[in-house]
């Protein structure tokens, strides 16, 4: 067990003095908010709304004017009802609301909203030859004119309105045109919004929609009696300095000041420590914690963090998915939270309370964990629009995807939901840990959110990784104010992949209830772990669905993909290829594939490409008992299949296997008869070299293994 030395409540220490500076900026936005919130008398205004997104206080008290948040996104428009085929389709893409002749200009109507609002979080990602060079325009007020009127790009993410990063692309270490383009400067107006796409390259005709256009543009729906101002030129020029003072404070964020109460110690298995406090009228304002323990991957899922406001407990989440790292400690830095080269998880949250309360460390795991976390408090005035923080989690453990038809999965997708919470409160935000299993992207399922019991949800997308702000699932790392992914290593491969949004101007109120869910929409059918954290703020007395679950954070977390599918035969003595646990492969690469096409026993196989001759593939497969065993393989044949051989425990098994043929087969060889142990076994793969009339690729498949104790 590790002990918890100075340096490591040092680095707490400095990680906090680091950014101090900020503290100012923040200081001078908030009393500006203050200022034009008095002195409009709740006009909500551009420069009310900018402010806004830097006072970390507003989110907890309940909006006064109210509003609703919607979105008007490209989803696929089969999407009606629930009970309906179709609510799965997923042509999310250049779908508009009509198509309108403007002066000889043809434009696509993106948005329409009648009434007082402001748009507060703009998204878009573009693909095929042309699509992103079209022309964007936003009327405002039924005014011919646009406000806005100038390349998508230039408006979204290339700083034409605002600078890094209210505009925004992500991830920088991606292709600029594979990014999520984002736009949160907010466009207020009082009377209407229009926004249109005038792109030459679309054609929409019955059979295609070309090229491809997403988008989700979140906006405020006020009341019909909300006084709001409408944005102007004139008005973004005079405010050109609290933009870039906002573009400065969320990005480099406030630290909190005074003493911080401190809770730390060992935490034995099954135990908890915990630290109280009965001095009322405060907010938690930051958490800084740090855990140390000889598995850290363990940790960071089994040890939970609780925290009861005046005898309401509103949050149990374990700490690495609290803090937006997951179980893997991955650096991230964004307005709500962070985590640092030293390992120092910090959350920013501002939690408040009337009277008291209880933060709880619990240790649900097998190890010993030590801890050292650091609580800083403000004052804070509760009165009738104050709201308690809570953030709930739980994990769809083992679930089996349905993949999509096309490579051989049944496509019978399906909703995960995120929480139900019944009563009043605002929805602040959510963030995913995925572990996928296969060679195929886990997230195209779109998110469906229903507020007050609306019969068709007010904000629903277009993807996942698009309601997280990037695009395209590309696994390159990215943090935002806003949104971020510390890793995407399981976006298109095996591994963990963990995605965090959260919600300032585009929070979402309700009044009576809110039902978040989004699809689980997997390319292949295979079985993941999907955990799921959410943020929110509550009037005292509403309930949620999530309950605590301790067996959900001592089960052991995921490393490796046969942590969930494990390489075992069936009650046929059946071992499926793409269930096989790839070691090693010298050279080229060994993945999962799934097509309909071929007459595989699952629907996929495991498949090496681009070996080299003389390289080896070595698989580790399970027996439960100890004998002697006939093994017959299914493999696959191809064009430009390889000629290969076997070993089983690096013994030669059978002969030498030309995968080469005319066209496309699968059939069945044998291994011969070996004596297998109790537990781990390993098949190697050798590639011996290629037919001459075979095709570059130097593949291998392998469908199945069938083993027959003798």
């Amino acid at each position: 067990m590790k002990k918890i030395e100075l340096n490591a409540q040092l680095s707490i220490l400095a990680y906090s003095a680091r950014r101090s500076y900020a503290v100012a900026i923040v200081g001078a936005v908030a009393l500006a908010f203050l200022l034009s919130s008095c002195s409009n008398k709740k006009v909500i205004t551009f420069d009310s709304l900018l402010s806004g997104i830097t006072d970390r206080y507003a989110i907890t008290k309940y909006p006064d004017p109210q509003y609703k948040l919607k979105q008007f996104s490209s989803y696929d428009r089969r999407s009606v009802n629930p009970t309906e085929e179709g609510w799965f389709a997923n042509a999310d893409y250049t779908q508009f609301i009509r198509e309108e002749e403007n002066k000889g200009r043809r434009e696509f109507v993106m948005f329409d909203h009648e009434g007082p609002g402001a748009i507060v979080r703009w998204w878009m990602t573009f693909a095929g030859s042309g699509s992103h060079d079209g022309t964007v325009r936003v009327y405002l007020d039924n005014n011919e004119k646009p406000l806005i009127e100038d390349n998508i790009l230039k408006v979204l993410s290339g700083q034409l309105l605002a600078g890094e990063p209210l505009s925004s692309s992500v991830s920088p270490e991606s292709d600029y045109y594979r990014r999520g383009h984002n736009l949160y400067l907010p466009i207020p107006y009082s009377k209407h919004c229009k926004i249109t796409y005038e792109c030459d390259s679309i054609i929409i005709n019955e059979n295609s929609r070309k090229p491809s256009v997403y988008y989700n543009i979140c906006y405020r729906d006020y009341a019909e009696n909300t006084r709001v101002e409408t944005l102007t030129m004139e008005i973004l020029a005079e405010n050109e300095k609290l933009i870039n003072e906002v573009n400065q404070a969320i990005a480099s964020r406030s630290d909190s000041q005074g003493e911080p109460a401190i809770l730390s110690g060992e935490i034995l298995p099954g135990q908890s420590i915990n630290y109280s406090s009965g001095k009322g009228k405060q907010a938690i304002s930051r958490l800084n914690m740090s855990i140390e323990s000889d598995n850290i991957s363990q940790a960071l899922r089994s040890t939970v963090l609780e925290i009861t406001f005046d005898d309401y407990t509103t949050v149990w989440v374990p700490a690495g998915d609290f803090f937006g790292t997951g179980f893997v400690l991955n650096t991230s830095e964004t307005w709500y939270s962070s985590v640092n080269d030293d390992g120092v998880l910090q959350s920013n949250w501002i939690m408040p309370f009337r009277e008291s309360v209880d933060i709880r460390l619990h240790n649900y795991g097998e190890m010993t964990v030590s801890a050292i976390m650091e609580i800083f408090f403000e004052p804070y005035n509760w009165n009738r629009y104050s709201m308690y923080f809570g953030a709930s989690w739980h994990e769809y453990h083992n679930i089996k995807t349905a993949g999509s038809e096309h490579v051989g999965g049944t496509g019978q997708h399906f909703d995960i939901n995120y929480i139900d919470i019944e009563g009043k409160g605002v929805y602040a935000g959510d963030a995913v840990t995925v572990y996928n299993t296969a060679n195929a992207w886990w997230g195209e399922g779109d998110e469906k959110i229903f507020v007050d019991n609306e019969p068709f949800p007010s904000s629903i997308g277009t993807g996942t990784e698009d309601y997280y702000g990037y695009a395209w699932c590309r696994p390159e790392v990215f943090s935002h104010p806003f949104i971020a992914q510390p890793t995407g290593k399981g976006n298109f491969n095996p591994g963990m992949t963990v995605n965090m949004r959260y919600r300032v101007l585009d929070a979402i109120p309700f009044e009576e209830k809110i039902n978040s869910n989004i699809e689980l929409w997997h390319w292949a059918p295979t079985v993941i772990n999907y955990a799921m954290t959410t943020y929110y703020y509550i009037i005292p007395g509403a309930t949620i669905n999530i309950s605590p679950d301790k067996d959900a954070v001592s089960k052991p977390v995921p490393l490796k993909r046969a942590d969930i599918i494990k390489p075992v035969m069936d009650e046929k003595g059946i071992i499926e290829g793409e269930f096989l646990e790839v070691m090693a492969a010298e050279s080229g690469s060994a993945e999962t594939q799934y097509i309909t096409s071929w007459e595989w026993s699952n629907k996929g196989q495991l498949w090496w490409r681009n070996g080299k001759t003389g390289d080896k593939l070595l698989t580790r497969f399970i027996i439960p008992a100890t004998g002697m065993y006939d093994i017959i393989a299914r493999l696959s044949q191809a064009r430009d299949y390889g000629i290969i051989g076997f070993e089983v425990n690096a013994n030669p098994a059978g002969k030498t296997f030309n995968g080469y043929t005319d066209g496309e087969k699968v059939v069945e060889i044998p291994l011969g008869k070996h004596m297998l142990l109790e537990g781990e076994n390993i098949l190697t793969v050798i590639l011996k070299g290629s037919d001459e009339r075979a095709k570059q690729g130097n593949m291998a498949g392998i469908d199945c293994l069938t083993f027959i104790k003798l």
